[in-house]
């Protein structure tokens, strides 16, 4: 029950243009699906420009300050990218983005907000949602 309020919560939290890539739910095997949310608050990242997001090397989202979004993912080990993107001064370089790997686990739910560092863009953890 509490897994089910807390993706009702998950669910109400993210930006329109989010899109599940998949229903949360369990198999006769017991294997389903993770939740991961990420957001750009509007302070962690000063900048005008988009960040892009990449999963498994291929976009799956472009985030504006203020936005979130989730996704409904296979339990096991998550490729993870992101960098700035837009037109102008924010256009995508060649540089090579470095990458983060999560591990999930099925019936769980991550919530990361996205940061600047000194070697770039990363996910930091976020606060749970009560």
């Amino acid at each position: 029950m509490r897994l089910h309020h807390l993706l009702l919560a998950a669910a109400l939290s993210t930006s329109a243009q989010a899109q599940p890539t998949a229903p949360l739910v369990s198999s006769a095997q017991g294997e389903g699906y993770a939740v991961l949310i990420i957001s750009r608050e509007r302070l962690e990242v000063a900048t005008t420009c988009e960040v892009a997001l990449y999963l498994h090397d291929q976009m799956a989202a472009r985030l504006f300050q203020g936005q979130s979004v989730s996704f409904n993912l296979p339990p096991g080990e998550v490729s993870l990218r992101l960098g700035l993107t837009g037109t102008g001064s924010c256009q995508d370089g060649i540089a090579q983005l470095s990458s983060q790997t999560l591990q999930l686990q099925a019936g769980e739910v991550r919530r990361y907000r996205i940061a600047m560092e000194g070697d770039g863009l990363r996910l930091r953890d976020a606060p749970p949602l009560n």
